[in-house]
């Protein structure tokens, strides 16, 4: 749930790296902001499934909280000491995204999956012998790691006839899938497009929207050839490598609000409407796809 705060934890409590007094001061600083954050979230409540005048309201609150984390997160010297490799600041959006959605997702459920997840990907069946995949195959299973998800958790029992012994699974099935990014580029778009078919191939109902805080794409880029069903720009703006970020002629946009509810009001229609992907529904009225 809480992946920025596990990543900073993370960091304070490492055992060679980050012991420098520089670092352990300026993980203290991010420290005590990151919580009164996470608290100032937690206090707020909503948006649910049902529609609310103060839905948008809110979401302006928690779009304030992040672009006043954000801005103090962002500075120059904190980026330079932990670098994108280290996935401090990209974590933030994904935190983010379980503050926008925990209420909503508990208002229709408190047994749904909500937050990073390992999915199901594929399963293949391996076996030594045919003695041995009519007694104890081995079922082995491919999975996915996503940044944010809400879906369902599946047990499933895997036995033949002949066999003694059950071997169990536990998968992670989105509903919806979210990938977060601090910048999108076209090879990033590309391999979200891949993960996208791939979760689509086996649960064809799903979603899959990437968030962006800038977008780093041209014109020549044909978005409707991918198989992502939304790409939401926070920040409503072209990328600009980081050095240029800090020049004092640079205008960085805030995340947007509006973005923020666009997004949030798409997923809750997702989450609470029926789904009607069947051929019956379909011939009703004429109409398959």
């Amino acid at each position: 749930m809480y992946v920025h705060g596990d990543n900073l934890e993370q960091k304070e409590n490492h055992p060679s790296k980050y012991q420098d007094k520089e670092s352990k001061r300026y993980l203290r600083e991010i420290r005590k902001r990151y919580d009164a954050w996470r608290q100032d979230n937690i206090r707020l409540k909503g948006p649910i499934q049902i529609s609310s005048e103060s839905d948008i309201a809110l979401c302006q609150m928690r779009t304030k909280l992040l672009n006043d984390y954000k801005d103090f997160l962002d500075q120059q010297h904190f980026a330079e000491k932990f670098d994108s490799r280290s996935n401090l600041h990209s974590s933030v959006l994904e935190e983010f995204m379980y503050y926008l959605f925990q209420d909503l997702v508990a208002s229709i459920s408190t047994d749904a999956l909500i937050g990073k997840s390992h999915t199901f990907k594929d399963l293949f069946i391996r076996a030594n012998s045919f003695r041995n995949m009519l007694d104890a195959p081995q079922i082995k299973i491919e999975k996915k790691d996503h940044d944010f998800a809400i879906g369902t958790r599946l047990e499933a029992q895997f036995q033949t006839k002949s066999s003694t012994e059950a071997q169990k699974e536990n998968w992670d099935i989105p509903a919806i899938a979210i990938e977060c990014k601090t910048y999108l580029d076209k090879t990033m778009l590309q391999d979200a497009s891949t993960a996208a078919e791939q979760l689509k191939h086996r649960n064809p109902e799903a979603m899959y929207v990437v968030v962006t805080e800038w977008l780093k794409l041209t014109e020549s880029v044909n978005l409707r050839k991918f198989k992502i069903d939304q790409i939401y720009v926070l920040r409503k703006q072209k990328n600009t490598d980081r050095e240029y970020r800090y020049a004092a002629t640079y205008q960085k946009n805030p995340i947007y609000s509006d973005v923020v509810y666009q997004l949030f009001d798409d997923v809750r229609k997702f989450l609470t409407e029926p789904w009607e992907g069947a051929i019956s529904h379909g011939l009703s009225k004429g109409v398959l796809l």
